[in-house]
């Protein structure tokens, strides 16, 4: 009975449905369009107050123009909340629910598939009022998958950082999306605000979006480039968001001088200092190097503070690095070419570095007598030297004309030079860091042989006596050839070689006159590389013996404290003679008392009182000394006593 029941109910309900089709096409039933989300819910709104004061009898939902139903539910004989629902397995299943509060009721299906997309039509009846019908048309949106986004190379970006890059470089991202219906649309936005939203469909179901980002400068730093593809409203865009991370040149640096800086802003030399360098800006920080030069210096320490990067370089100034840049370069570490630099020209102090040289045209070597020579005084000095001297053998050398002493910048200038401008030279500079004395320069004079001992000398020799005669020449370089020459009243004779001997600047010659024409004049001269003495060096030979004893010496001028002695000469034996006059006490064999003189003249001081003195005069030459003249005893009395007499 129950098999007979429902087919009758289904044949019936077909039936009825097929005939509400009809009705709906002809009462033209609006179609509204609806949107489902994959994965969510759809909702079907059927109202069921559209009849007044009825009630509802049964609720069917169908799909297309089919007639057999796919979701009833069955209110006959019963409240709301306990109708009866039903589900066809094979549409919906579990997942279809008709719910009827709040109102308006609605058909409400979880986990939308693809499938389900389609035209559904909710069809109420009432138990008197006319049947009610809605129809809807159902679209499942399916939301594309995540964005991909590639680099100018290819490569995916697997990060959430962009980068890093450097400033004035061009960024070119493509983003891809694969999927979704309806077609997306996929946009670029930079910080949130939209940039590009042109898009191409790609191979399959890929689309994609090119974006461009010329020039990136410092402001881009930290920027979000973002992708965005969205096909519904009822979703969220999906979306990938890259964070821009740059490698950014310093802004500034400055260098910190010391405060040691002596007046003008001056270094001395040899003295350490301390020098500061400070730059910020960099990202990541700079690496501070230092340059004196060209070259660079190692001698620095380094920290970090925040985003400044200071730099402390100790360094001793020469005298050489004055006017050199000091520079300071502040450099991206990974970026040799984000860097900026700055430089300091330093001056140093320092007292003068002097130099003496003889002049660049002159050959130290060659210099004689009768050459104009100069000297040049090299000076390097900061602040400028402002006195210049000279020094000849340790003695300030001023300027003389009349001497031929010429000073003429840095330069001395010495005409018709003598052997006696040879010595040490030396010239020194004074500034306000001190004075300095220059290295000393020895300075040669070449000169021709000339007698050590002016004049004519006599040497006496009796007939027999063999004498040396040493004949001494001053020469630079010493004397190469020494030359003898004998004359009397009749002639001039070469005296043999073999007859003297020579060593440097002396030569020795060995004589003996025999005869009375072997006294005469000898004559000695010498040569070197420079020339032949021009004045020989002469030799009077005399017959010479011991000279006589002095004679007719008496005292005078006699006082309580000294007595004049006088004598006269006697013959001095042909030689020159001294006379010497010694003191002995009555007794005494060694004198008291010794006066030489050239003239047989002494006066006598200096003795005891009351004490008797023996007084004996000789003469003496090279040939020996005269018999003793004899004088009279010497006695000085006590004043006091010959007052008391």
């Amino acid at each position: 009975m129950a098999v007979h029941v429902a087919f009758f109910l289904i044949v019936c309900l077909v039936h009825c449905d097929t005939k509400t089709v009809l009705q709906d096409k002809l009462a033209g039933v609006r179609t509204v369009d609806v949107q489902a989300v994959e994965g969510m819910v759809a909702q079907f709104p059927c109202d069921l107050g559209t009849a007044a004061n009825d009630k509802v009898y049964m609720v069917f939902w169908f799909r297309d123009d089919a007639g057999i139903p796919l979701y009833s539910f069955d209110v006959r004989g019963k409240h709301l909340s306990e109708a009866r629902h039903w589900s066809a397995p094979e549409v919906f299943g579990p997942r279809a629910h008709f719910a009827t509060s709040p109102p308006p009721a609605a058909l409400l299906v979880r986990d939308v598939k693809r499938r389900d997309e389609g035209v559904y039509r909710c069809r109420v009846d009432f138990r008197n009022t006319q049947t009610t019908s809605f129809r809807y048309n159902l679209t499942v949106v399916v939301p594309p998958e995540k964005p991909v986004v590639v680099d100018r190379y290819g490569r995916v970006i697997n990060t959430t950082t962009l980068g890093p890059h450097e400033e004035g470089e061009d960024v070119l991202l493509t983003c891809r999306v694969l999927g979704g219906r309806p077609e997306p649309s996929v946009r670029w936005l930079v910080n949130g605000v939209l940039v590009d939203e042109e898009y191409e469909h790609n191979t399959g179901d890929v689309i994609e979006n090119r974006l461009l980002w010329p020039a990136i400068r410092r402001a881009d730093y930290a920027a979000v480039f973002t992708c965005q593809a969205t096909n519904s409203r009822l979703v969220p865009p999906r979306e990938l968001s890259l964070v821009l991370d740059m490698f950014l040149r310093p802004l500034t640096v400055e260098i910190k001088k010391p405060s040691e800086m002596g007046e003008g802003g001056v270094l001395t030399a040899e003295r350490r200092y301390e020098v500061a360098c400070q730059s910020a800006g960099s990202r990541p920080p700079a690496v501070i190097t230092w340059h004196k030069g060209k070259r660079q210096l190692k001698r620095i320490t380094e920290e970090l503070r925040d985003n400044l990067t200071v730099s402390v370089m100790s360094f001793v100034p020469t005298l050489d690095d004055d006017g050199k840049p000091i520079t300071c370069r502040a450099e991206n570490p990974n970026v040799t070419t984000l860097f900026m630099e700055t430089s300091w020209t330093i001056s140093v102090v320092y007292p003068p570095v002097v130099k003496l040289r003889l002049g660049s045209s002159l050959a130290a070597g060659d210099i004689k007598e009768g050459d104009d020579v100069y000297f040049e005084c090299h000076v390097r000095a900061n602040p400028p030297a402002r006195k210049l001297s000279w020094l000849h053998d340790d003695r300030p050398l001023a300027h003389n004309v009349t001497s031929r002493v010429l000073h003429s910048n840095q330069s001395l200038v010495l005409q018709k030079v003598t052997r006696h401008s040879s010595g040490r030279y030396a010239c020194s500079a004074l500034n306000a860091e001190g004075e300095t004395v220059s290295n000393e320069l020895h300075f040669r004079v070449k000169y021709s042989p000339s007698c050590r001992s002016g004049g004519v000398a006599v040497v006496g020799a009796a007939r027999g006596e063999s004498v040396v005669i040493v004949c001494e020449v001053d020469a630079d370089p010493p004397a190469a050839v020494f030359k003898w020459k004998f004359n009397n009243s009749g002639e001039t004779i070469d005296v043999a070689a073999d007859r003297y001997t020579s060593n440097g600047s002396a030569s020795s010659l060995k004589y003996t006159p025999v005869a009375d024409l072997d006294y005469g004049t000898l004559s000695c001269s010498a040569s070197n590389e420079v020339g032949t003495q021009l004045t020989p060096c002469v030799f009077q030979m005399v017959a010479a013996g011991k000279p006589h004893a002095p004679r007719n010496c008496t005292l005078w001028n006699q006082t309580a404290e000294s007595v004049e002695v006088t004598c006269v000469a006697g013959f001095d034996g042909g030689l020159p003679q001294k006379f010497l006059l010694e003191v002995y006490t009555a007794d005494g064999t060694s004198p008291r008392v010794n006066l030489t003189s050239e003239e047989p003249s002494w006066t006598v001081r200096g003795l005891e009182w009351e004490v008797r003195f023996r007084l004996v005069a000789v003469a003496v030459n090279s040939k020996g000394r005269s018999l003793p003249a004899r004088l009279d005893d010497l006695l000085f009395r006590d004043p006091e006593k010959r007052t008391g007499q």
